[in-house]
């Protein structure tokens, strides 16, 4: 497996705001990758951290110095990720902190530009979204429940943290209630979330360990996404990932390049500023750009292609 000829722009290596114009080789990627969705009956979009990151729901840095400035002081902590592993001594400042941490990824953040530009290229496509993030940005956006497989969870549900029933509780009017009661990095005891069932402790519905729950709303969906598959696996599909890592590459990267291997129609594409790969026995239908996801969703969407494939070029190497 080795790491496929990828184009940077001199923008990119400057500030990321100064995007500039794309130069002439990076901008033939971005016209083969939107022929490519044009051209496709289907779509399937793979969507991990890296692009609600590029949306600007970034896990540290200001945002997080700003939000969570007692906590940094009291705790340590040094980004949104790491701290959500961190073994609080008491419920009360579990919940300050996680209440803090779901409002601000969750329900104080509207649609991202990034996810409505999304949609708006997808929208008049046949299209399905299996994604591992849980911050809700893809129903914010537009697109409709069932066509969305969030296989890890999400930031608004609770679930009995023993997982002894398989029901999902929306949490949105707690998680107001203890943002707006919260001091001094601790909630009011009688704020801590409990099992309606069995009188044990709440937990956020996140894939942690294997106690995530994952009820019938969460298998119907995986049977739509499955289903979807089937019936378009004939059909020119594109697999289009987005911001997908290596932390969890079982739920997307791998199927993804295990099917567009199994299907002849198939076709891969991949966006992502940190980690572009492709194996070898796919590069003939595989185009990696190792680039800024909003740069170039934001460059798709107001740029009007036509569908004549030119030359054919640009499959696995981006290169004109």
């Amino acid at each position: 497996m080795q790491k496929t000829a990828v184009q940077e722009t001199e923008a990119q290596k400057k500030d990321e705001k100064d995007v500039g114009d794309p130069n002439p080789a990076y901008e033939e990627c971005l016209l083969a990758l939107k022929r490519r969705l044009e051209q496709a009956d289907a779509v399937v979009i793979g969507a991990g951290s890296g692009l609600s990151a590029a949306a600007g729901l970034t896990y540290a840095g200001r945002r997080f110095e700003d939000h969570f400035k007692e906590f940094i002081e009291r705790y340590g902590m040094r980004d949104m990720y790491s701290a959500g592993f961190y073994p609080f001594p008491t419920q009360e400042e579990k919940w300050a902190y996680w209440s803090r941490h779901i409002y601000y990824n969750r329900y104080d953040m509207p649609a991202a530009k990034l996810y409505r530009d999304l949609y708006g290229m997808m929208k008049d496509k046949n299209h399905f979204v299996l994604t591992t993030n849980v911050d809700h940005q893809f129903w914010l956006a537009g697109f409709q429940d069932e066509c969305i497989f969030a296989t890890q969870g999400d930031y608004g549900l609770f679930q009995c943290k023993q997982a002894c029933h398989k029901k999902l509780y929306d949490n949105e009017a707690q998680i107001r209630a203890m943002l707006r009661e919260q001091k001094d990095c601790r909630i009011p005891s009688r704020q801590v979330p409990k099992c309606p069932v069995c009188g044990g402790d709440m937990e956020v519905h996140l894939r942690c360990d294997g106690n995530f729950v994952e009820d019938e709303a969460w298998y119907r969906a995986a049977v739509r996404y499955e289903t979807f598959l089937r019936n378009n696996q004939e059909k020119t599909l594109v697999f289009l990932e987005l911001g997908v890592g290596m932390n969890t590459p079982g739920i997307i990267k791998y199927p993804f390049w295990r099917l567009t291997k199994q299907w002849k129609q198939a076709f891969y594409i991949s966006v992502n500023l940190e980690q572009a790969w492709v194996p070898d026995d796919i590069m003939d239908r595989s185009l990696v750009l190792k680039a800024d996801i909003a740069h170039v969703l934001e460059y798709l969407a107001g740029t009007d292609v036509g569908c004549n494939d030119g030359a054919g070029w640009g499959e696995g190497s981006c290169q004109p």
